[in-house]
């Protein structure tokens, strides 16, 4: 993604609402139920690692990818901090390039909206496909149409936390699928009464029809068990916000 590289540096503050440990746990037992409990897991567009160390703990072997240099460094400063074991690489989606198979990936938080060309999606999708193993599961998230529509388009959010003040500006864009989103991040001087430091960033999400993401998937060989309702195991709505994919590799991916 273009952004977050000050952003980087106040991610895991802003996210701690995420509830991590409930996700976590959520694809756990997406995966347990498609028989993966173990082996090499590709945690893609990893960032400042929080749910790589989640992943490590509960005994699988992490390989973490991210663009962001900045948010890598945070990740491997957490593993030497919380003596974890994860591989961090800095990659691109749809650059994925690894040293041997894998037997899962999961992409969360809606990481892939932030891939707005369509054959970028596709080369992603290629990508997993070509290194994952017969019988892998891929589990990933994205931002309904209807969040982008309805939920994000010009809008704005007010993050207010301890010394960091953030606010999250949308602008939905002509084509009616991607949206510009602004950051404007205010951290406290500890030096200066009522002084801040300001940060901007700037990027874009698109979000794309359930469907083509389907279609997308199945050549490349991934069935689509399910696609779910944020954090449920109920299909996805014409109102979800978050769609959740769940899809299983057969065969060997050639090209």
């Amino acid at each position: 993604m273009a952004g977050y590289r000050d952003f980087a540096f106040f991610y895991d503050l802003l996210m701690k609402n995420a509830d991590y440990e409930s996700r976590f746990g959520y694809i756990v037992s997406l995966l347990a139920e498609n028989g993966i409990g173990e082996g090499i897991l590709l945690d893609m567009a990893c960032g400042t690692g929080t749910l790589s160390k989640m992943f490590a703990q509960k005994g699988f072997d992490v390989v973490g990818i991210d663009s962001s240099e900045e948010m890598l460094s945070r990740a491997q400063e957490k593993k030497f901090e919380e003596n974890f074991d994860a591989l961090f690489l800095c990659q691109k989606m749809e650059e994925l390039d690894l040293f041997g198979t894998i037997d899962a990936a999961v992409c969360t938080l809606d990481s892939l909206n932030h891939v707005t060309e369509t054959e970028n999606i596709r080369e992603i999708f290629r990508r997993v496909a070509l290194f994952m193993n017969d019988g892998g599961v891929f589990v990933f998230d994205v931002n309904t149409l209807f969040k982008h529509r309805e939920v994000l388009q010009n809008n704005a959010f007010v993050f207010d936390t301890e010394n960091i003040f953030c606010v999250w500006q949308n602008t939905l864009l002509e084509d009616n699928e991607t949206t510009q989103i602004n950051l404007d991040i205010f951290e406290g001087d500890d030096d200066e009464d009522d002084s801040y430091v300001r940060y901007s960033e700037e990027f874009f999400e698109r979000g794309y029809e359930l469907d083509f993401l389907k279609r997308t998937l199945e050549e490349f060989r991934f069935e689509v068990v399910g696609i779910y309702d944020d954090m449920t195991k109920e299909p996805v709505k014409e109102n979800s916000e978050r769609a959740v994919f769940v899809c299983k590799k057969h065969g060997t991916q050639f090209v």
